[in-house]
């Protein structure tokens, strides 16, 4: 494969447990590995010393949590039992990909509001010995009867909420497919081995999470599909922290597709399963059983660039995180992001002034390569990318930058303004070999569709398309609904080189906003050297080309009058990432999870 590359130097409150603006996004307290039942693992207080040798190192869900160190291998996920899973496959001498299947299958029973079986994921994969990055799309694609009205009523856009909530949001899933097209690439275990520790835990059963259980509370939509309900709400409440969820259903399916291959879920009794619950629905949608069938994961190139001493590689179209973080980083270059002091209002100033022209271009320009041309080498132009950045002003925001005219530009599109859901998830792998999966896995907003089959649930990723087909002016938006089209993602899985070894790799979920999650953690461990950890639970800050966005509760707040009196238009809000992330240095493989989230690092 040749990369792409460049050298630059509403919810109802009817119900009391339905309080989803306290609870949304929030962690409810530290998650004890005790409670989830895991067994063998010990939580490591202090980072590990060369001379250190417990049989396993693991960081636990907590606000003061420290980066994990390990010699041979090194996982990260959203939830203690999937990276449990994780070091368990590696343990036996599975490869980094192994991992981050059993990781992905495990999530899709305890972390379903966020991934899952009914969803897709983007891949990239660091082969070590031919230091080379290959990536995967398992992104979603649109039924053969879309058209680019699907979400218009008398001209004008669905109301949100009932776009999302409806089957006319689902797309093939692509997850299955493209883990069984990494797996026969990159794999060293038998594919029946990574689908163990998920069976096991969905016929024996799995403690609910304080966070899953909030997400719960607060999601009415969920509520009101029978299915559903049936499963998350034991006796019509919120399955309780702690409530043993069992999902016999969903170890069916498990146990079909590890004896069949993924083929079983997109033809057969699954697959018929998938169409009639989505063409049954109150607001039924046209995915067809010819749609699943006809599903094709695909092997892409990666986008990569220089970044100082570094090769960064990220996911290409369709999505757009990859070359939003590479235009970041190649705008803030000149500016020398390392000389500023973290935190600082300075960096803050600039960052943002990046990402407006970044998300500026992304929006203009990004959608599915099979559809569009995208001008992926003009966006990614070492000049190009000079030039934009020379636009940023240390007295003054430029408050809404407009798109660039990069080179290669074939006719010109309309601005997309379509959403981007924040319920995604993340996880990263390390083998014994040196290579390296970063994975980012959704199924788009909180609990998808909230369409409920077999155990797991549908994705609603279509409405990652624009609503509308055009934009103002009647022009075409690259973005538009198309059938048999991928919808634009912002997911950014990351791998940074050093000379050719291994140096990073990270990702995170948050919609749109994960492209600024994944540039403020590349910027905090390569500029600013950071440990990993730290460089996670940085405080969230960025533009996407409207307001600046500080985190609350962060240091962050006391920065609104300084940046307002340059000009910045500030919003303070909750910024719940769940940033994944494993360094390789000198002294090995150190390893951070999310503070915000419940996830761990475990390594040994």
């Amino acid at each position: 494969m040749q990369h792409n590359t460049v050298n630059m130097t509403k919810q109802s409150k009817s119900s009391p447990f339905f309080h989803s603006d306290l609870l949304r996004g929030l962690v409810l307290g530290p998650l004890l590995v005790a409670a989830v039942g895991l067994s063998g693992l010990a939580l490591a207080r202090e980072p590990l010393g060369p001379d250190s040798d417990p049989e396993v190192a693991t960081a636990a869900a907590r606000s003061d949590k420290r980066s994990v160190a390990s010699r041979h291998f090194m996982v990260a996920a959203a939830n203690p039992l999937a990276s449990h899973a994780g070091h368990q496959v590696l343990r036996e001498g599975g490869s980094a990909v192994d991992a981050a299947i059993a990781m992905q299958l495990v999530l899709a029973l305890v972390e379903p509001q966020s991934s899952g079986l009914g969803g897709g994921a983007f891949m990239l994969v660091f082969e070590a010995a031919q230091s080379r990055v290959r990536s995967y799309d398992g992104r979603e694609t649109a039924p053969a009867a879309a058209t680019p009205e699907r979400f218009l009523r008398a001209g004008r856009p669905l109301p949100f909420a009932e776009a999302v909530n409806s089957g006319k949001a689902v797309g093939a899933p692509g997850v299955m497919r493209m883990m069984e097209l990494a797996h026969k690439r990159h794999g060293t275990l038998p594919w029946v081995r990574l689908f163990a520790p998920a069976i096991r835990l969905a016929e024996d059963g799995f403690r609910v999470s304080p966070r899953l259980h909030a997400q719960i509370a607060g999601n009415r939509g969920l509520f009101e599909q029978a299915a559903a309900r049936a499963y998350f709400y034991p006796d019509d409440k919120p399955a309780a922290i702690g409530y043993l969820l069992k999902n016999p259903s969903l170890a069916a399916v498990l146990k079909t597709l590890a004896r069949e291959g993924a083929g079983a879920f997109y033809q057969g009794r699954i697959a018929a399963d998938i169409v009639a619950a989505v063409q049954s629905h109150t607001r039924p949608g046209d995915l067809s059983v010819q749609d699943l069938a006809g599903y094709r994961a695909r092997e892409r190139d990666p986008v990569c660039g220089n970044y100082r001493v570094y090769r960064v590689c990220g996911m290409g179209p369709p999505s757009s995180g990859g070359i939003a973080v590479l235009q970041m980083l190649g705008m803030l270059q000149q500016h020398e992001m390392a000389a500023m002091v973290p935190q600082s209002l300075q960096a803050v100033h600039y960052f943002a002034e990046a990402g407006r022209l970044a998300y500026a271009d992304r929006g203009r320009y990004v959608a599915d390569p099979d559809f569009i041309r995208v001008p992926v080498a003009g966006l990614l132009d070492a000049g190009y990318l000079r030039d934009r950045g020379a636009q940023i002003d240390s007295r003054i925001s430029m408050g809404t930058a407009l798109p660039g005219e990069p080179a290669g530009l074939r006719g010109t599109s309309g601005a997309d303004a379509a959403a981007d859901l924040p319920s995604t998830s993340h996880l990263v792998a390390v083998d014994r070999a040196g290579n390296a999966v970063s994975m980012t896995t959704t199924i788009e907003s909180e609990f998808g569709s909230k369409i409920f089959v077999r155990g797991f649930l549908l994705n609603n990723q279509l409405t990652d398309f624009s609503l509308m087909p055009t934009d103002q002016e009647g022009r075409a938006i690259a973005n538009r609904v198309e059938a048999g089209k991928r919808p634009r993602s912002s997911m950014a899985p990351v791998v940074v080189m050093q000379d050719g070894t291994l140096r990073l790799v990270a990702g995170s979920p948050g919609g749109s906003a994960i492209i600024n999650y994944v540039a403020k953690t590349v910027i905090g461990v390569l500029d600013w050297e950071l440990d990993v950890q730290h460089a996670i639970d940085l405080p969230n800050m960025g533009s996407r080309n409207k307001d600046t966005e500080l985190e609350r509760g962060t240091v962050l707040e006391s920065y609104q009058k300084p940046l307002q009196r340059l000009g910045h238009r500030i919003t303070m809000a909750p910024m719940p990432s769940g940033i994944q992330a494993i360094v390789r240095d000198k002294q090995g493989l150190r390893g951070g999870a999310d503070s915000r989230r419940e996830g761990i690092a475990s390594g040994e």
